[in-house]
């Protein structure tokens, strides 16, 4: 199986806040390398402000990186010119982890999903209702709400519309930034069954970043764990979550709540577990 993206010395740093000359700046990716397979799921992990969604948004270019390499099935992104990033844009998809934000309230949802088909595509008006008519349909809404507005959905709805946005022009690869973090947990069920769908009728590539390893364990092929802009450790996620080399990583998995009291027997021990893994890096 080949790589369908490949990521090799992903640097992305942000300018000092101080005007100091002596601050040096704020290097939020630091040279890390990532290869995602063509239909798995990489998962990115880490606590807040490790550096994850840094690394999905440059890896899109919607942010710029400092420095590294990105290739996607043998484009090097980095050095397309505007125009034809935009032509590839159809093949690189995001779904947000605030799908409040990420949909215009003031935009029906029959308008949202058909903005990617007039900038992709050159379809009439029939066809483009019957894509999107196809599409909710397809993400288990109904297709004769197109007139509503995001806000007369509710927030597992709203993130099942972000996910049918995405996927409107057929993408390879979609990283998905946190896509069930502001979710309830039963709702965090059906959208990663729903994703797990779509990836397995569509042949999608993922690139799936949360902090919650156990909705890594069940949609992730592999892992990448990140702690402070540095990538700690990589690997099947089956060895990650059994046999994890890095310190910082048995933190994280020590750090999941486990519905079993005796688990918590030794809370002192659990403790300094977890304190050991980020002292360490």
């Amino acid at each position: 199986m080949s790589a369908l993206l490949t990521v090799r010395g992903l640097v992305k740093e942000y300018p000092a806040r101080s005007r100091s000359r002596d601050k040096a700046p704020l290097r939020a990716v630091n040279g890390i390398d990532l290869d995602v397979e063509r239909g798995q799921t990489l998962a990115i992990v880490g606590e807040s402000g490790s550096g994850k969604s840094t690394t999905g948004r440059a890896i899109l270019r919607l942010i710029e990186a400092t420095a590294g390499t990105i290739m996607f099935d043998g484009i090097d992104i980095r050095r397309l010119p505007t125009r034809e990033l935009r032509a590839l844009r159809s093949r690189m998809q995001i779904v947000f982890q605030d799908n409040g934000a990420a949909l215009d309230p003031r935009w029906s949802v029959g308008r949202l999903l058909a903005e990617p088909l007039r900038r992709h595509e050159q379809l009439t008006r029939r066809e483009q209702s019957r894509r999107i008519a196809d599409m909710l349909d397809r993400v288990g809404l109904d297709p004769r709400h197109t007139t509503r507005y995001p806000h007369e959905f509710s927030g597992g709805q709203r993130q099942r519309i972000g996910i049918a946005r995405a996927l409107m022009v057929h993408p390879e690869l979609v990283v998905c930034d946190e896509p069930v973090s502001a979710l309830d947990v039963s709702v965090q069920a059906q959208v990663l069954n729903l994703m797990k769908d779509l990836q397995d009728e569509f042949g999608l590539t993922y690139l799936f970043i949360s902090h919650d390893l156990s909705v890594v364990e069940f949609m992730a092929d592999s892992v990448a764990v990140m702690s402070r802009g540095n990538l700690v450790e990589s690997g099947p996620c089956s060895d990650i979550m059994t046999k994890p080399q890095h310190s910082y990583t048995r933190a994280l998995l020590a750090a999941v709540p486990v519905p079993d009291p005796s688990v918590y027997a030794d809370r002192a021990a659990r403790r300094a577990l977890i304190r050991s893994g980020i002292e360490h890096l």
